[in-house]
């Protein structure tokens, strides 16, 4: 609040050079003082214009840090949320997932011939599942093992030859992301839906929507 400071001071009266004369009244003597008064005069709304922009500066400062000091864990909630579920799910397909049996370098490196064997093997047990999930091959009206092996055949059989590859950082994430989610999926939706062409669809859904944000395929570029 501001200091409440009056507008002007009061008149103040400063004897200055006093004066004496004596004089005879009645017969006794008698002494009369005489002064000079200067009057003082200050206007202080300079001053109360001063104080009141400096106390708004501050108050406009408080308020910025306030703010800031507010929006700074929510801002960077999200990225530490983030960066603990991948190290979870780096960890846990790292456990599960199917590796190198041996701690040499992978020789599956791009330009290979190993590397092409996994990247053909992943994508044609991709449509081969599929023609199965859609009972093109091996045609039966029943449930059987090849219709339930082709829903089950990107988790199977994809993603681990897609991993095997030395493949980029983003890709492995992806892949490390879909060895947990499509199991998840492949149990869920038949509680709902019992179709093995529709969980394969799903899968295919995540496989492609996977890659799409690792890889920023929807973002839009300058």
């Amino acid at each position: 609040m501001n200091t409440l400071i009056p507008r002007s001071l009061c008149n103040f009266q400063i004897s200055k050079f006093p004066s004496t004369f004596s004089a005879l009244k009645n017969g006794l003597p008698y002494t009369q003082f005489s002064s000079k008064t200067l009057k003082i005069h200050a206007n202080t709304n300079e001053v109360d214009t001063r104080t009141g922009t400096v106390e708004e500066g501050r108050e406009e400062e408080l308020e910025t840090k306030g703010a800031s000091n507010t929006s700074t864990p929510s801002s960077s909630a999200a990225p530490a949320i983030e960066k603990d579920l991948k190290k979870v799910v780096q960890k846990t397909a790292a456990t599960f997932a199917p590796r190198a049996s041996t701690a040499t370098k992978n020789p599956a490196v791009p330009g290979t011939a190993l590397y092409t064997v996994f990247e053909v093997q992943g994508y044609v047990s991709m449509l081969l599942g599929g023609a199965l999930s859609f009972n093109l091959i091996f045609p039966s009206n029943e449930p059987d093992i090849w219709r339930l092996m082709g829903m089950w055949s990107i988790w199977m059989f994809t993603i681990p030859s897609l991993r095997a590859r030395d493949c980029s950082k983003n890709e492995k994430e992806a892949l490390n992301y879909l060895f947990l989610l499509i199991p998840l999926l492949n149990v869920t939706i038949p509680f709902f839906w019992k179709s093995f062409a529709v969980v394969w669809s799903a899968d295919i859904v995540a496989f492609l929507g996977m890659y799409a944000w690792k890889f920023g395929w929807l973002q839009k570029t300058d």
